[in-house]
């Protein structure tokens, strides 16, 4: 052996040096470790790449009030559509601005038999009111609208005597049904429920009270 030449190296896993062969397997070893972690490495910089760009999209893409952004439904077209299909005349109310309806549907063929006109409206300060016109109702469908509420009383609104519902001091509010109003006309139960104050639920009521009366009248 030349004075130059080192001996190889001992391995310890071996406890003698190393041939060729496996030299040659251990470093093809190493370069597939390697490649593998390499592979795994790139895979996570892309998702974090991705998640980046996701969270980029959400901040920069504008988005609004669905409910801002949503036409009024004009339910005096619909009403007007539907006039004559049943036993006494839709009712329509005429609002101030800042108030509009995001429903309004005649239901029929429902499942308790009782085909009603309904009302969808949403009041200046942003809560709800359903107005629900049921023909040829009995009270059993009356109680289920105010979601079986009890009376807490009656109130006049422009000469129509209306029961009144209140579950705002309730632990657990029944749906939107926090206030209700009812009262009957003609073939028509009346139900107004909804999120609104009383003030709102008066202009509501007030709008109909014309109406209501001349149903009452036929």
């Amino acid at each position: 052996m030349s004075p130059r030449t080192k001996p190889p190296a001992v391995v310890a896993e071996l406890g003698r040096p190393e041939t060729p062969e496996e030299t040659a397997a251990r470093k093809a070893q190493n370069s597939a470790n390697h490649r593998n972690r390499q592979t795994i490495n790139n895979l996570v910089y892309s998702l974090l790449a991705t998640v980046a760009l996701v969270i980029v999209i959400v901040l920069v893409v504008p988005r609004g009030n669905p409910t801002a952004t949503t036409p009024p439904v004009d339910y005096t077209t619909i009403a007007q559509e539907a006039q004559g299909s049943e036993p006494d005349r839709l009712l329509v109310p005429r609002l101030p601005d800042g108030w509009k309806s995001n429903s309004a549907e005649l239901r029929t063929k429902t499942a308790d038999k009782v085909d009603s006109w309904y009302i969808g409206l949403l009041t200046p300060k942003g809560e709800y009111i359903g107005i629900t016109q049921g023909f040829d109702a009995n009270d059993s469908w009356v109680a289920d609208q105010v979601a079986k509420s009890r009376i807490a009383g009656t109130r006049d609104i422009d000469g129509v005597t209306w029961d009144v519902y209140d579950n705002r001091k309730a632990g657990t509010v029944p749906g939107d049904v926090e206030y209700g109003l009812t009262t009957n006309a003609g073939r028509s139960s009346i139900v107004l429920v909804g999120t609104a104050d009383d003030s709102e639920f008066r202009t509501v009521a007030s709008a109909l009270a014309e109406q209501i009366t001349a149903l009452k009248g036929e």
